[in-house]
């Protein structure tokens, strides 16, 4: 029937929103309807009486005549509107022309009456209804029984109340008849309204939803239950032509599950559980790395499917190994780094000594050459010429009787000097063992590069700062110790950890050096936090902008003029490797700053 219906409207009349479109199918529907009933109509003419068979012919005359119009105007016209008022015009006089003869109760309680208002309000609105239901309430309610009577000229206007009575109870249900189609009307055109913005928004969502799968470089699969492909974007499809010559075809197998592992993962997902793996798949040219996932699709309690997230990591990969290559030779280049800070460290201490050393040589060098003792030559030579009379040239010669103040001056002298080149060569001795301390200690470092032992780290922290202590006195830098870790062994690389440690102290002191405080101090702190060793390295030097902060243990950033921005970000990297960590905390400029180097406690 709807088929049928469909025909008869015009191919912009079939494209117009369901609202309109029902309109149509509606007009059409009730028309043709009308025609057939009065062509049955027709058949039961001959039982009328004689003199009554012309007006009923007439009656379905115009009738079929209006019905015919309708269905001719409804293809030609833009609107609806001009149909409807000729099918309810036609309905209305038809109705009064098939029941104005009739002078019986209930001659106009025929059930085509109930149709009017109801069709009127559906195809022209309440108002237009609401104007057919008037008329035919004022025919049904007065005139009918008016005429009848006569205007009161053949008999009584209430000569039959019954009739009267029936047919105000039928303008009653003709009005209700209207009003139950307004207010279904008003609920339907409202739940069409809601149903067509639920629509729009969904629309909107699909597009935005599908604008998001087309836009990313993912491929998304949708897979119902049996591993068929119920949609997928445009990037799967590029994938499936690429490995497979073919697009992904809704409806299809998807030929990666043939994988046992996707298979597995893909039951598992039914289940309800999310999977991920990272697989190798053959490709043209070369493999391709995949990140796969699968995610359940639920619907209420039970899950329908899965959806099928793809991406090629290829490169990644490929870039994470090169990371990895360049790592490892970060890390050597670190070890190579922070040796070269140690033996900087240990030639600057030598140096320094060996300036005391260079020092304390020419000291005693020139209290030799400037000694009083080379008087003593010339004291020896008047005793051996005075040999044979001794006794009367310390007693008669003037040069005799001085000789013994002389000597007791030059004794006091003598003895000033030998403490004065004591001490030069104690000194001396101090810088020397100093050299060959410092020596011995990087040679005993650096046998053990390489190997995780157990490591005291307040031992390691004094030895990483005797490699600055001549630097640090020189300075006047003020050292402050606050060891209260109860354990503080760690299990680490010593020779790396040394080197972390150097380059913090080093770090410190250039920030003392700048800040150019009176009151240069250095505090060491090694405490526990938790299963982890605390060793702080805090000074009051410059500080550190928190813009710079953020930045400090980027590889190549660096604030000195002379610095190459590697030592921090290797200090990090080697904490990292270490099992630690290593960050830096400073309220801003002029305030000074603590790196804080934390590892596993042992």
């Amino acid at each position: 029937m709807l088929e049928w219906l469909d025909s008869r409207l015009t191919e912009s009349q079939r494209q117009l929103p369901p609202g309109e479109f029902w309109r149509y199918r509606v007009l059409l529907g009730a028309t043709t309807l009308m025609m057939v009933l009065a062509g049955l109509y027709v058949l039961g003419i001959p039982t009328f009486a004689p003199e009554e068979r012309l007006p009923q012919i007439l009656v379905v005359g115009v009738c079929m005549a209006a019905f015919g119009a309708v269905m001719a105007l409804t293809r030609r016209l833009p609107s609806p509107t001009l149909p409807s008022l000729l099918l309810c015009l036609g309905l209305f006089v038809g109705f009064v022309l098939g029941t104005l003869p009739v002078d019986a109760s209930g001659a106009v309680s025929h059930a085509v009456g109930m149709l009017i208002p109801a069709l009127s309000v559906y195809l022209l609105g309440p108002r237009r209804g609401f104007f057919f239901t008037a008329l035919l309430m004022l025919y049904v309610g007065l005139f009918h029984q008016l005429y009848h009577s006569g205007f009161g000229q053949v008999r009584p206007v209430f000569h039959h109340p019954g009739i009267w009575l029936g047919n105000l109870v039928s303008c009653v249900s003709l009005l209700m008849s209207w009003a139950l189609s307004w207010l279904y009307g008003t609920v339907r055109e409202e739940s069409q309204a809601a149903l067509q913005q639920a629509l729009k928004t969904l629309r909107e969502s699909e597009g935005k939803l599908l604008s998001v799968l087309e836009s990313t470089e993912d491929v998304v699969v949708a897979l119902d239950r049996e591993g068929r492909v119920v949609t997928a974007n445009m990037m799967a499809k590029a994938v499936g032509r690429h490995l497979y010559g073919r697009d992904l075809e809704r409806g299809a197998h998807l030929e990666w599950m043939a994988s046992p592992g996707l298979q597995e993962m893909f039951q598992k997902a039914l289940r309800g559980k999310r999977e991920r793996v990272e697989m190798s798949v053959p490709a043209p040219g070369r493999p391709l790395t995949l990140d796969v996932t699968f995610n359940p699709v639920w619907e209420g309690e039970r899950v329908v499917g899965a959806t099928l997230f793809s991406r090629d990591i290829t490169e990644r990969k490929e870039a994470e190994a090169r990371l990895a290559e360049l790592h490892r030779g970060l890390v050597d280049v670190s070890r190579h780094a922070g040796m070269a800070e140690i033996a900087t460290g240990v030639l600057h201490n030598v140096g320094n000594t060996l300036n005391s050393v260079n020092v304390s040589a020419h000291l005693v060098v020139e209290r030799l050459r400037t000694s009083r003792a080379a008087g003593l030559d010339k004291a020896v030579e008047l005793l051996r010429e005075n040999a044979s009379r001794l006794g009367a040239f310390l007693e008669e010669d003037p040069r005799g009787r001085q000789f013994p103040a002389y000597l007791a001056a030059l004794s006091g002298q003598l003895a000033q000097e030998r403490e004065s080149v004591l001490e030069e060569l104690r000194r001396l001795t101090e810088s020397v063992d100093h050299i060959k301390s410092v020596v011995s200690m990087q040679q005993q470092h650096a046998r053990f590069s390489g190997v995780m032992e157990r490591v005291e780290v307040p031992t390691l922290l004094d030895d990483a700062m005797r490699l600055n202590a001549v630097s640090f006195e020189r300075l006047g830098i003020q050292l402050r110790r606050e060891y209260t870790a109860s354990s503080s062994a760690v299990m680490v690389d010593r020779h790396k950890l040394l080197q972390i440690l150097v380059n913090l102290l080093s770090n410190a002191r250039h920030a003392l050096v700048e800040s150019q405080r009176p009151d240069k101090q250095l505090t060491l702190r090694v405490e526990e936090a938790g299963a982890r060793l605390r060793i702080a390295v805090a000074d009051n030097g410059v500080g550190i902008a928190p813009e710079i902060l953020q930045r400090l243990f980027s590889q190549g950033f660096t604030t000195k003029k002379d610095g190459h921005g590697f030592g921090l970000h290797i200090s990090a990297l080697s904490a990292e490797e270490l099992g630690g960590s290593l960050q830096c905390e400073s309220e801003g400029p002029g305030t000074g700053a603590t790196f804080i180097l934390e590892l596993p406690l042992a």
